[in-house]
């Protein structure tokens, strides 16, 4: 058992395990109208497949048999979850599994289960499979409260190019290694193809670089991958993140941003050919391209301009949790172990019905092949589902493309922030005060839209104002001693 693994075994009292014990007979009586049939209340994000009852009425078959329950997912749409999961917490509504909103906070706040002891005895494989970042990265001061989803543990940026477009000019982009490597490409394209975005971006979009965060990347602290490890820092004063607002600034006077990119919401379709270049995020189980240029139904090819790292966001990406309310807690942990540990059970949610969705390949127990009843809308998301590793693969990966997704995994560097999770109770004000003023310029700076030589130094004087120092005084008091400790 890897250390990680180790600590979070060992934060656990013999009081909490008494306790757990104690209560075990409580958990484990059955809910619902007959006291033999357990109906277990899962919240999940996104839109509910059109084929749901089918999905769910063959997964529950494999649920009720290895463990005695069923379950129901209920699903909320992304812009209603975050709002919905808090207004269930703050009233104390119960459930059994949800997936994670506002995690580290929530958890602080006493709203769902601890599984430092219940994941590895009720879902012992699951756990032991898991990449230790995904239980450093979501131990809350000492304590496992997620059930994280194994898939990408690591995620690097990376310049997404429409092929189409390259091979129509005869563009070539061996060299792209950073931003300002592509400029050449994009200004030859916009030469040629002036109505099509070359750089598609709008509100929203943040520039990328060697950086980690630890209030997210719309917050003013980071640490500089290829600085001081050990200092955080205010990105938007820091010289490699400067040059490059400073090349979002040229790019955008030079027509290769979209003129409306701070304030429009308009999106850039994959499968579009309204684009040239985009920023997107890839890990491991994307098998290089492969997952983008199947959802946009045509060839995409991507340049990374960050390093492979695995962080805090990346093991929070996608965590299940258990209502501290739920009264069948044991059978909930059971029955996320089952999903991601049951070959059987997960491609049938993900890839739909066998049979009508895809099929073996003759004579290979884990390779596939999609058939014409594949629909978008009628199987689940892996990225939010279950454990990546024990999917199916299409017969477009083969076994070199799986070799490489499992040496880029081992090869991938931890965040010196993975694990750090910054208690803000002592600076909540300045925390607000600070969003507020980001608020302000993050779409207008990051889009390019102003000059950075001018509008920055209004933004430091804002920041300051706002409480920057104390804040910034407090976490990294908090991120001296998280070193400390793991040294």
């Amino acid at each position: 058992m890897n250390m990680w693994k180790k600590m979070a075994l060992s934060g656990v009292s013999m009081i909490l395990a008494g306790t757990l014990a104690a209560c075990g007979s409580t958990d484990s009586k059955a809910e619902g109208n007959d006291k033999d049939e357990v109906t277990l209340q899962m919240y999940q994000i996104g839109d509910k497949p059109e084929n749901y009852d089918t999905l769910m009425g063959k997964a529950n078959e494999i649920i009720k048999e290895e463990t005695g329950v069923t379950a129901n997912i209920n699903y909320i749409g992304w812009g209603d979850y975050s709002q919905k999961m808090s207004v269930m917490i703050s009233s104390g509504e119960t459930y059994d599994i949800a997936f994670a909103d506002n995690y580290v906070a929530n958890a602080q706040k006493g709203a769902f289960a601890d599984l430092t002891e219940l994941m590895p005895e009720y879902a012992e494989e699951t756990y032991n499979q898991l990449d230790e970042a995904y239980i450093k990265g979501n131990l809350v001061d000492g304590k496992l409260y997620a059930f994280p989803v194994n898939a990408n543990v690591f995620a690097q940026q990376v310049l997404t190019f429409n092929k189409a477009y390259l091979d129509k000019h005869d563009l070539s982009i061996d060299d792209v290694k950073s931003y300002k490597d592509a400029e050449e490409v994009l200004k030859a394209f916009h030469e040629k193809e002036p109505t099509v975005a070359p750089f598609a971006i709008g509100q929203g979009f943040k520039a990328q670089g060697n950086y980690d965060y630890p209030l997210g990347n719309g917050m003013p602290f980071a640490i500089n991958l290829d600085g001081d490890k050990e200092k955080i820092v205010n990105q938007y004063d820091d010289k490699d993140y400067i040059e490059t607002l400073q090349t979002m600034h040229n790019w955008y006077k030079a027509g290769l941003i979209p003129a409306d990119a701070a304030t429009s919401n308009t999106g850039f379709p994959l499968e579009g050919n309204t684009w040239f270049m985009r920023g997107e995020t890839q890990g491991p189980f994307d098998y290089g391209d492969t997952l983008l240029t199947n959802a946009a139904g045509q060839e995409l090819v991507s340049k990374a301009i960050t390093t492979p790292l695995k962080s805090t966001a990346q093991a929070q990406m996608a965590n299940f949790v258990v209502g501290n309310s739920s009264k069948n807690k044991e059978k909930a942990v059971e029955v996320l172990g089952l999903i991601n540990s049951n070959p059987e059970l997960l491609n049938g949610l993900i890839y739909g019905i066998e049979g009508e969705a895809w099929e073996k390949v003759e004579g290979s127990e884990d390779k596939i092949k999609l058939l014409d009843g594949y629909k978008p809308n009628q199987h689940m998301s892996a990225w939010n589902t279950g454990n990546n590793a024990i999917l199916y693969t299409q017969d477009t990966i083969t076994d070199e493309m799986i070799a490489e997704r499992d040496q880029s995994i081992e090869e991938s560097i931890a965040s010196p922030i993975l694990g750090f999770n910054f208690n803000t109770k002592n600076v909540k004000t300045e925390i607000t005060n600070i969003s507020n003023v980001m608020n302000q310029y993050l779409d207008s700076l990051n889009t390019g839209t102003v000059n950075p030589d001018e509008v920055l130094p209004k933004l430091i004087e804002g920041l300051e104002s706002a409480g920057y120092e104390k804040v910034l005084d407090e976490m990294q008091g908090q991120y001296d001693e998280f070193l400390k400790e793991a040294k």
